[in-house]
This record gives structure tokens, sequence and C-alpha cells, in this order.
């Protein structure tokens, strides 16, 4: 499996490009500003892109969906209960940044629904708490986690939609659950493992 990344906007989200090595096909995880980074991204590593999939609806995540979307040519998804933020500026929250141009999802997902991605399965783990449909993706053993676990910290609660018991129970109970080596990618700041969150993330004790 191919795992790019690049991180983008004001707010310094990884934006994550997953690719099977053999096909060369591949999603892209949470386009949330500077589309062309992202495209240049795709095009050096020749990846023919199926899905562009939204770990949640906020703008930081989302925002650069319709560019990327438009040069594609590709379907846009994301959780069903997070539907409608991709479509309206405060609950996504980009009315904080002024105009800007949402994207209607092509496709709503639900827990434990599957993606074939050249050889590679995606499947979608609903972990809400940071917002009322925010999803982690597992891809061939690895974890992308959006804005629900980070190294060493979790996602914020204090949004609407969001709960921070909430959140504890999805992470203690969809994401603890894997094998201590799994690779954990979030949707900020750097890479980590289940296990190391399990033993030093001080949200989790």
């Amino acid at each position: 499996m191919l795992i790019r990344s690049a991180e983008v906007g004001t707010f310094a989200a990884n934006c994550y490009l997953v690719a099977c090595e053999e096909t060369r096909a591949g999603v892209i995880i949470d386009p949330g500003a500077e589309a062309r980074t992202i495209l240049e991204m795709v095009a050096k590593e020749k990846i023919k892109v199926q899905y562009i999939i939204n770990t949640h609806g906020h703008v930081d995540h989302v925002g650069a969906n319709e560019e990327v979307r438009r040069a594609l040519g590709v379907p846009l998804l994301i959780h069903e209960a997070d539907g409608e933020m991709c479509k309206k500026p405060h609950a996504s929250l980009s009315a904080f940044l002024g105009k800007l141009q949402l994207a209607a999802p092509d496709r709503l997902l639900t827990d434990g629904e599957t993606l074939t991605v050249g050889n590679l399965t995606v499947e979608v783990i609903f972990t809400p708490g940071h917002t009322k449909g925010g999803i982690s993706l597992l891809i061939d053993g690895a974890l992308f986690t959006g804005d629900t676990l980070f190294a060493g910290s979790i996602g914020r609660t204090d949004f609407p939609g969001g709960s921070s018991e909430q959140i504890i129970r999805s992470i203690k109970a969809r994401l603890l659950v894997f094998p201590d080596d799994t690779p954990v990618y979030p949707g900020h700041g750097p890479r980590t493992t289940i296990g190391e969150e399990k033993k030093y993330n001080p949200f989790l004790r």
C-alpha cells in the first residue's frame, strides 16, 4: 500500500493519498485546502483516484472537495450524519473563512460499509464525538482517524455536534480494540500507533 500525505491549509490538516501499489487505484482522504498541492501529489504518483472520502464535515477537511472532485471526476463520500455539513457554511465552520465553494456529497456512507480500491479494502468505522458523523477508515491494517484520535490527544468536542463522552466511547470501543502495532494516521499532527496511544495518551487514561 502506498501512503502519501500533504499538510494543507490554515489549520494544517493532513490530506492523505492512499493507493494500491499493484493497480495504482487510490483514494483521497480529507482534501481540506490547496487543491493544486493535492492534485500534484496524485499526478506525481500516477494514481487513478476512485473516491474522495471525508472523515467529517469541518471545513479544514472538506475545503478543497469541489475543486478536486471537478478535476478528477470522481465521487465524494462522507458519513450520512455529516452529509449536510458539506453544504452549510455554519455547520462546516467555513463561514469563518469567507467565501468558499462547498460541495454536496455524491454518496453517504454507513458504519461497516466497505469499498474496493484496487486490491485494497476500505472499511468505514463510525467514530462520532468530534462531529455527529465522524468516521475512521481501516485500509490494509492502517487506521485513518480524522479528528477523532491524534498522537497524544483527541479531537475537540466544543463545536456543534461534538460530545466528549461520545468521542471517548468511540475511541475505546472502535479504535483501541485494534492491535498495538496498528499505525494511526490522524487528521492533524504526526503518525502514531494504537499501542502508543493506549500507553501515553492522557485523554484515554
